[in-house]
């Protein structure tokens, strides 16, 4: 595996003090403008808000419980939308699809430029319809913090602190690959 995506992982001891350069904010976006798009669409769209703005900010009003405490010190918040058109369930599935490859690679991309990448779904998406004038044939599904790791865990509340310690855990293969049908383990016959 390569190792941008075996170290990447979604951390939340973010630097309250770290800033992104539109540069590498650029970067990260582009890398999810060139994700892999079913029939050419590219229906992916982004709310790109940076600490201190006013988009973070009502972003950060956006967020559910759980993302409140600690999502407010990323550098950047990225709104990630794609179509809403669930009368068109091909468009509507595939454009889920396409948001999904955007934010992986925005994530890659992040780590690649020495940040961390934490996908949220705990934000309010009829808010951020309202307040960002989101179109009717678009929905808010992600939004992406992306910041710098604190130096010095000991500055992080206790929940975050004890959140980011736990290890790093997939379900193994064998469990999830399966080959003649479900539930019959790939095997590479090694």
């Amino acid at each position: 595996m390569h190792e941008l995506i075996e170290s990447r992982w979604s951390a939340r001891g973010y630097d309250p003090t770290a800033t992104i350069s539109a540069d590498d904010l650029t970067e990260i976006l582009e890398a999810g403008r060139w994700a892999a798009t079913w029939g050419k669409v590219q229906p992916v769209r982004f709310v790109v808000g940076i600490r201190g703005d006013t988009t973070f900010t009502a972003m950060t009003e956006l967020l559910t419980r759980g993302n409140k405490p600690w999502a407010p010190a990323a550098s950047a918040l990225v709104m990630v939308c794609t179509t809403d058109d669930p009368d068109d369930a091909k468009a509507h599935d595939y454009g889920a699809v396409d948001l999904g490859l955007a934010v992986a690679q925005m994530s890659i991309q992040a780590v690649a430029l020495g940040f961390n990448a934490h996908p949220m779904a705990g934000f309010d998406t009829e808010g951020a319809r309202v307040r960002f004038a989101v179109p009717d044939d678009k929905r808010a599904m992600v939004v992406l913090a992306v910041g710098r790791l604190a130096d010095d865990p000991s500055t992080l509340s206790p929940e975050v602190r004890e959140r980011d310690s736990l290890p790093r855990r997939r379900l193994p293969l064998d469990e999830i690959a399966f080959a003649g049908s479900w539930g019959q383990a790939f095997t590479t016959g090694a």
